[in-house]
């Protein structure tokens, strides 16, 4: 079995709190399994307490102090954590992302978050993280709609998104907000600085498969690659892999429908969700 990952608890304070409470756990005396099996909760979202990759929600966080007997110190630090919506993987992946001056991202599930409407992305995050209150999905929307200013900025990334077509055929939070969704979608495409296509399914097998792929570019450093599947996410910044997921990218690309064409199948959904 290997060993578990090390964290720095002076990284942040997601790292901190996973560092604490890997800690106590040990300290206890039990297994992530055993730990979750007292609260209840599934292992795997310990382990990713333990990580820093999430946050739990206030009523597990209470039941974690109680059965770890923290005295109160993962309940303070929670008062903390729960100020900032992204976790540490997420926020790195901000960082690089605010400096791009080109992103090319494909989009397996969803509409990449820079493009999402609010009632879009309120969908998608609680369909995504169920055990999060409506007020912690809220904080999150907000977040992800403050980060769109990126593509209001005087000289704006330039954006290269391939769809799957699941994602412009999925109803996503319903008919009219999937209308909503794509009339975005196709707005945007008319920008000079973004270009959307479609990968239809008629294409088949591809290279993504195992999920979305983000690849920056920047003016003055590297390209770094991002992997997203599900609730998780890697940023991959060696320079041989990022030439990799850089390849696969074009790969995927060049079976996607041209944008003109790629606008048509867009409307079309967007005709076959109703008025």
């Amino acid at each position: 079995m290997p060993a578990p990952k090390e964290l720095d608890p002076s990284a942040s304070l997601a790292a901190l709190y996973g560092t604490k409470l890997r800690k106590l756990r040990g300290r206890a005396g039990l297994t992530q399994r055993q730990l979750g099996d007292r609260v209840p909760i599934a292992h795997s979202r310990i382990a990713q307490f333990e990580l820093g990759n999430e946050v739990p929600p206030e009523d597990v966080n209470g039941r974690l102090d109680l059965i770890l007997g923290a005295e109160g110190d993962l309940v303070d630090l929670w008062g903390h954590l729960r100020r900032t919506p992204y976790p540490d993987w997420v926020r790195k992946f901000m960082a690089y992302e605010a400096r791009a001056s080109a992103m090319h991202k494909y989009m397996a599930h969803s509409v990449p978050g820079l493009l999402q409407t609010e009632d879009y992305a309120r969908e998608v995050l609680r369909l995504g993280q169920p055990w999060c209150t409506p007020a912690e999905i809220e904080e999150m929307v907000a977040a992800r709609m403050k980060r769109q200013s990126l593509l209001r900025a005087q000289r704006p990334p330039l954006l290269w998104i391939v769809l799957d077509e699941a994602v412009i055929r999925r109803p996503v939070g319903g008919a009219a907000v999937m209308r909503d969704q794509l009339g975005v979608v196709t707005q945007a495409a008319g920008a000079p600085f973004v270009e959307v296509q479609v990968l239809p399914f008629a294409a088949g097998g591809h290279a993504a498969m195992g999920g979305s792929l983000t690849v920056l570019s920047f003016e003055n450093a590297p390209d770094v690659a991002y992997l997203e599947a599900g609730h998780s996410g890697e940023l991959v910044e060696d320079r041989a892999m990022v030439a990799r997921h850089s390849y696969r990218y074009d790969l995927v690309h060049a079976r996607a429908l041209a944008p003109e064409a790629s606008t048509a199948l867009i409307q079309q959904a967007m005709e076959e969700f109703g008025t």
